[in-house]
């Protein structure tokens, strides 16, 4: 029972710190003790470890997400010509 409630609370204590950790944030940094205290965590618990590398892929999503570039609509409306013109085509 005491190793159950240590693990409650040092998960606890691990999901108040993963995003700090993951982001790196310089206005709010982690000790290195808290550093390795954390890593040493996530490398045994599955549920925190899953909890990690769902904040990595949305902070990779959020990431590609604000660089990508939008679409040209001059060319957009070329395709759409091109397009039409083929299926205009196919329907003689």
């Amino acid at each position: 029972m005491i190793a159950s409630l240590r693990r409650m609370v040092t998960c606890h204590w691990s999901a108040r710190r993963i995003e700090r950790y993951l982001d790196n944030d310089p206005s709010a940094p982690l000790t290195l003790s808290e550093v390795r205290r954390l890593e040493e965590h996530l490398a045994v618990c599955e549920k925190c470890a899953h909890v990690g590398a769902d904040q990595r892929a949305l902070s990779r999503a959020l990431s590609l997400w604000s660089q990508r570039r939008l679409v040209d609509e001059a060319a957009l409306a070329r395709m759409h010509d091109a397009l039409n013109r083929v299926i205009a085509e196919g329907d003689r």
